[in-house]
């Protein structure tokens, strides 16, 4: 290896070493059962993940060894993510990252019991290929860690990428947007909790033959969108079973329960007949909508005058394929009002909708 070589090699090792003792200052240790990381967002607020704090009342460790008493402000089980307020911090927040680039390195920044720990990663795609309420999120490219959890996956410069998480994917170590953190912390702080976006529809995925063509409104028996599974109607605008199943064999509602529990499912690897990478029996082939099965009443979408066989292609101008990727669409929109794309008795229309919260 030439000297050249050599000398770059050390120059690119000094800034990782710079990068990782900058964001260290910003990464503490939590104790609140097992030790977690956790990461200062703003003067006297920590993010860590919400599924190891067992008690509202913890511990936090700082960089200089001062332990402080925090209380959880709040906690957000769709990200995973609780906001601490700690007492006597008085550290500025862990500056953003610029945004990270695929094929940019990465460094896990975690404060475990014993210390500074930290692993070297790689932004080897723009998000995670995880669905639903884990759409979006970031893999770290990097070996988890005990204890990780919590802290911050930051680029070279030591910039905020992500919170990290080692306990939602076996094996695989993820990390919630810097962004989309930071917002939910802002949230925790004022209201506690982050408001949930939802329509009140039950759908499932529905395919088009390659051959369909909807807007021309020539739509024939033959052609028709087919559902994946037996159909079966109850009444005109009645419920619809079995248009496809979710996981546990029924229609996945949006908005229903706090995201936990879909969250485990996606990262689990759900690409089962209906549900998220399922493209239909004609291997992903042509187009895939979102067949509503139920409508809530009462609901945003029951006021808009969504129907029982209306067929979903679009939210606001981007297509939607399967029912998690819907309800991460909406999660977070409560209050906003969004054109829905619809097929209708082989015609596609518009339809305005306003975002719920529960």
């Amino acid at each position: 290896m030439g000297m050249t070589n050599f000398n770059d090699m050390s120059k690119i090792s000094e800034s990782l070493a710079d990068a990782a003792q900058t964001a260290g200052q910003y990464v503490v240790t939590v104790l609140g059962g097992r030790p977690v990381s956790g990461t200062v967002v703003a003067d006297g607020q920590v993010l860590t993940a919400a599924h190891v704090l067992h008690s509202d009342e913890v511990t936090v460790r700082t960089a200089d060894g001062r332990e402080l008493a925090a209380t959880v402000a709040g906690r957000d089980p769709a990200t995973d993510l609780a906001l601490l307020r700690v007492e006597g911090l008085n550290m500025p927040a862990i500056a953003a990252s610029n945004g990270a680039r695929v094929g940019e390195l990465l460094l896990a920044v975690g404060r475990p019991m014993h210390g500074l720990q930290v692993t070297l990663g790689l932004m080897e795609r723009a998000e995670a290929p995880q669905r639903g309420p884990m759409r979006g999120w970031l893999e770290a490219g990097a070996a988890p860690f005990r204890g990780v959890t919590g802290g911050a996956l930051v680029d070279a410069r030591g910039g905020l990428v992500g919170i990290l998480n080692a306990g939602i994917s076996r094996g695989t170590l993820l990390a919630v947007p810097a962004a989309r953190a930071l917002r939910v912390a802002e949230l925790l702080n004022t209201a506690g909790r982050v408001p949930r976006g939802y329509l009140g529809l039950a759908t499932q995925p529905v395919h088009f033959p390659e051959q369909q063509q909807a807007e021309t409104g020539n739509e024939s028996a033959a052609d028709a969108p087919k559902p994946e599974g037996k159909t079966e109607e109850r009444g005109e605008h009645g419920p619809r079973r079995g248009a496809g199943r979710s996981e546990r064999g029924g229609p996945m509602w949006d908005g229903r329960g706090d995201g936990r529990r879909e969250a485990m499912r996606e990262a689990r690897g759900w690409n089962g007949r209906g549900g998220p990478g399922w493209g239909g029996p004609h291997g992903g082939r042509g187009r895939v909508g979102l067949t509503v099965v139920q409508v809530e009443t009462g609901s945003p979408a029951a006021n808009a005058g969504l129907l029982v066989g209306d067929v979903l292609l679009a939210l606001d101008g981007q297509a939607v394929r399967h029912p998690g990727e819907l309800l991460e669409r909406v999660r977070e929109r409560a209050g906003e009002t969004l054109a829905v794309r619809v097929l209708r008795g082989g015609q596609e229309t518009d339809v305005t909708v306003t975002v719920g919260e529960r």
